[in-house]
């Protein structure tokens, strides 16, 4: 059944479009891991950490948030952007993936967090125990706020700048 013009041009439609192919999203997934553990790493070592476990723990950490942002934030970029100017793909590529990278790296650190506290909390699924989960959680992100954000510095921000280049280029 052949659609209509406005249903090919509709939100599904541009949902569609903005999905990366398979081989965007699996390399790029990979290597947007890749720089944000690497990127955490150097931090560390450049901060003198002197727990060597514990860094490869926040390195997989800031590699999974990485690998897990990229493919979303990416898809969110292209929605946002749409056919827009290349100026406002850029905008949209950094503003997204970096968005993306912070949010699901404060998300995996917040259920890592959450889940050492977990054997102090109350029983599951009383009152109580659902303040401990929202005000646990909430620790957890301004934790990551001021502690984690700097990971990204200078490594992910480079990367995040040659990212929104890249991808920000009209298709061939």
């Amino acid at each position: 059944m052949a659609l209509s013009a406005p249903e090919r041009t509709g939100l599904a439609a541009r949902l569609r479009a903005a999905l990366p192919s398979w081989p965007v999203a699996l390399g790029g997934t990979l290597a947007w891991a890749a720089i944000m553990g690497a990127s955490a790493a150097l931090g560390l070592w450049l901060r003198g950490w002197e727990t060597q476990d514990r860094i490869v723990d926040v390195t997989a950490l800031f590699a999974a948030g990485g690998g897990l942002a990229f493919a979303p934030g990416l898809a969110l970029a292209r929605f946002a952007a749409g056919a827009r100017p290349r100026g406002a793909a850029f905008a949209a590529v950094f503003l997204a993936l970096s968005l993306a990278t912070i949010g699901f790296t404060a998300a995996v650190y917040a259920l890592v967090y959450r889940s050492y506290y977990a054997a102090w909390h109350a029983d599951a699924f009383t009152i109580t125990w659902v303040f401990q989960q929202v005000f646990t959680t909430l620790g957890a992100l301004g934790q990551f706020a001021v502690l984690g954000l700097r990971l990204y510095f200078p490594v992910g921000f480079a990367a995040l700048v040659g990212a929104a280049l890249l991808f920000s280029r009209p298709p061939r």
